[in-house]
């Protein structure tokens, strides 16, 4: 079969046919009595194989190793192509994301273009000091997008840094609060953490109503500083959270300080002295944490809270009892 007709059928053109004989990929395996080049069956298979083995992504170089090393085994060749498309995806995936948050950013002019790149590749340094900056310099007239400020902020270590970019975020605008929601699902509990602690320091709606959905977040921790935030926001949602920290004494004195200021309102204040009480009459209730529930009581005003003190003085529980004591003494002292 001449070379015209080979390129017909196969849907390779004669000039690729005829580079692939300069590289020794395929070669004709005959002439004709005019010198035409001649393909037969085997050549042609050899052309198909070729086309195949390039669609997988190889080179023509390995190509031609592959066809003519019998020895070289697929396994390897196919192991170091997943490796290298996993490289180039991962590459292209990065460009990609830089590229649609300059756009996001909506820059004006190619001067707005590179500060904007200049920050994200702050953001990414090495450097505190220069991830600071960056944070910091976020909310000038060209703002870092968002997505950035988010990806950055669960990601940081280090703490003054991390302050910096909260401090960002709560003046990004819209976005924040459902990116930060996508980080609570995180499998890394340092993460989780990290977004709980940004959403806490976002102002608005949006951002509360995830706080209320993370009170019923399986990670403690997160539970945690969901509802310090909503506490100090006078959101009542937060109280039996709040309650059940100061019971496992973790972060107990600031989830006190936040029934405290829910505890102003005096409908709340009666609500807040009951779920203590009711804590304290819980037999599963151990002496530590009956103590800090007692302490909680003294930041709740009412006869509510004072009647509970005052039946908590004759407890058989003597730290509990002195306890209760010494807060009936500050609660009637002028």
């Amino acid at each position: 079969m001449l070379i015209g007709e080979v390129a017909r059928r196969s849907g390779v053109s004669a000039r690729m046919l005829r580079h692939y004989e300069s590289l020794g990929l395929v070669r004709p395996s005959g002439r004709t009595g005019s010198g035409y080049r001649e393909y037969s069956g085997a050549d042609i298979r050899r052309i198909f194989h070729v086309e195949s083995l390039r669609s997988l992504g190889l080179s023509l170089r390995e190509i031609g190793r592959a066809l003519d090393d019998p020895g070289r085994t697929p396994s390897a060749l196919v192991d170091d192509l997943i490796r290298q498309t996993r490289e180039r995806i991962a590459a292209e995936t990065e460009l990609l994301t830089r590229l649609r948050r300059i756009d996001a950013a909506d820059p004006a002019g190619w001067e707005d273009v590179l500060q904007i790149v200049a920050l994200l590749q702050a953001l990414g340094s090495k450097s505190a000091d220069a991830r600071q900056r960056a944070a910091l310099s976020s909310a000038d007239e060209v703002p870092v997008p968002v997505e950035a400020l988010v990806e950055a902020a669960l990601s940081e270590t280090d703490p003054n840094v991390a302050g910096a970019l909260r401090w960002a975020l709560a003046r990004s605008g819209d976005g924040g609060p459902a990116l930060l929601a996508d980080g609570l699902g995180s499998p890394v509990a340092a993460v989780r953490e990290r977004a709980v602690q940004c959403l806490a320091e976002l102002p608005g709606k949006e951002a509360a109503a995830r706080l209320r959905d993370a009170l019923a977040h399986p990670d403690a921790v997160v539970r945690g500083y969901a509802a310090l935030a909503l506490g100090t926001r006078g959101v009542a949602d937060a109280v039996p959270t709040l309650i059940d920290m100061i019971v496992a004494g973790r972060n107990d004195t600031d989830a006190a300080d936040a029934l405290s200021v829910l505890a102003s309102d005096t409908a709340a204040a009666d609500e807040i002295a009951a779920g203590l009480v009711d804590r304290l009459a819980h037999d599963t209730t151990e002496a530590p944490a009956r103590g800090r529930l007692t302490q909680a009581l003294a930041g709740i005003p009412g006869r509510r809270a004072s009647d509970a003190l005052v039946e908590l003085s004759q407890d058989g529980d003597r730290a509990v009892a002195l306890t209760a004591t010494y807060l009936l003494r500050l609660r009637e002292a002028p």
